[in-house]
């Protein structure tokens, strides 16, 4: 009897195809719906592997399910989705994608700071919506990107490939982290800065912060007022490191002038959320590292781990490294 994968997302059949000779495959069948708990609970229960996304929660009733499940690979970077005590607990690896979406994910958060700062969003719709009609001055004037200074909260790998990107546009370049990183403040030029100076200098901020319990609601209504008033934030990193409420009035109270975000506290958010009426706030729907090249590059990391596992092989980008499967 083939070891059982289920997928919670339908991926491209050629992905899906260079694994089936080898194991038996159940998967989701619709892309942009998540899969139904109940039903990911009883896949659980017979499968040796799950390949999941970051919206999946993968919680203890799912990891405790069954008795036969080795390996979780999450198609992204980050896993807090993922329960990994229980994981730790039931000698289940848990597998993340990382590197491969790096360039990509910065790609895409910078080309968000460049549409929130000069109102590209803003100006496509009032040419589509026929509303454009003459030139003056000041239509749709936004904020130069370039000489200014980047402010970035959260200096892993994506960070410091956004400040080399950073780097072309001539900006002065602050970040935050746990811990100081030598050799981009050596080759970018990069200032480690406090996190009450960086949010106090910068003409952009960018989170690329980890979501943890002490970066939950790290940007606080006192956090924004200490912002220039002409300063934009960005977030592609996780929603809840946001308190989106104290966001939403800061924008409206012209505390900060825009924001541009691609990841929210409740995902997907309804069409109706607050900071969607606002126009100085280009929203996105958590497609930092959606390029096809990436994806497809992701999707193949996940198979390669849960190949690995089931095969009684080290896997290549285990979160968990201390899990030891079940005999």
């Amino acid at each position: 009897m083939k070891p059982y994968i289920y997928i919670t997302r339908k991926l491209p059949s050629e992905v899906a195809e260079a694994i089936q000779a080898k194991y038996e495959v159940g998967m989701w069948g619709k892309e942009n719906i998540p899969v139904p708990k109940a039903l990911l609970i009883e896949e659980a229960k017979k499968a040796d592997a799950l390949l999941t996304m970051l919206s999946d929660p993968i919680d203890e009733s799912v990891l405790n399910a069954g008795d036969r499940l080795k390996v979780v690979a999450n198609l992204a970077v980050g896993f807090d989705n993922i329960d990994l005590k229980t994981a730790d607990k039931r000698g289940i690896a848990v597998c993340n994608t990382p590197d491969v979406l790096t360039d990509t994910t910065a790609d895409l958060t910078f080309a968000l700071l460049m549409a929130t700062a000069r109102r590209i969003v803003e100006a496509s719709e009032l040419v589509r919506q026929g509303k454009w009609k003459s030139w003056s001055p000041l239509l749709l004037a936004g904020h130069d990107v370039h000489h200014k200074t980047i402010g970035i909260v959260g200096m892993g790998k994506i960070g410091e490939t956004v400040a080399k990107r950073a780097t072309g546009f001539d900006m002065e370049i602050l970040y935050h982290n746990r811990s100081r990183k030598l050799e981009a403040e050596r080759n970018l030029g990069a200032v480690y800065s406090t996190f009450e100076e960086l949010v106090s200098q910068s003409d952009f901020i960018v989170c690329l912060t980890p979501l943890t319990d002490s970066t939950k609601n790290l940007f606080s209504r006192e956090v924004f007022r200490k912002m220039k008033k002409s300063a934009i934030f960005i977030n592609a990193s996780r929603g809840p490191v946001i308190d989106e409420t104290a966001l939403y009035e800061a924008l409206v109270d012209k505390e900060i002038a825009g924001a541009g975000l691609d990841v929210f506290e409740k995902e997907p958010i309804s069409a109706d959320h607050p900071l969607l009426k606002l126009p100085n706030v280009v929203a996105l729907p958590h497609i930092g590292s959606s390029s096809i090249e990436t994806r497809m590059t992701m999707m193949r990391l996940c198979l390669d781990n849960i190949d690995a596992v089931l095969s009684g092989k080290d896997p290549l980008t285990v979160v968990n490294k201390e899990w030891k499967v079940r005999v």
